[in-house]
């Protein structure tokens, strides 16, 4: 039964909690960049089709999500 020690409650509850912890935190941060820029990012990317901010955007949430998950992991 060693292998599964993760099926444990307490492990399952703290995974669920950091994940939305995570998550969370990558929200605010895009929330905030988000207001940081003079334009709303959404609207630039999805109606005037920003190709290059789109994939800008999408470079910054994978370097926050690395940050998160680093600061999750310890």
């Amino acid at each position: 039964m060693m292998g599964f020690e993760w099926l444990r409650p307490a492990a399952v509850f703290g995974s669920l909690l950091y994940a939305l912890i995570g998550v969370v935190v990558f929200w605010v941060c895009f929330v905030i960049i988000d207001k940081l820029t003079p334009y709303d990012l959404w609207a630039e990317i999805v109606e005037k089709r920003n190709t290059a901010l789109a994939i800008v955007v999408g470079a910054m949430c994978i370097a926050i999500g690395l940050i998160v998950s680093a600061a999750v992991h310890g």
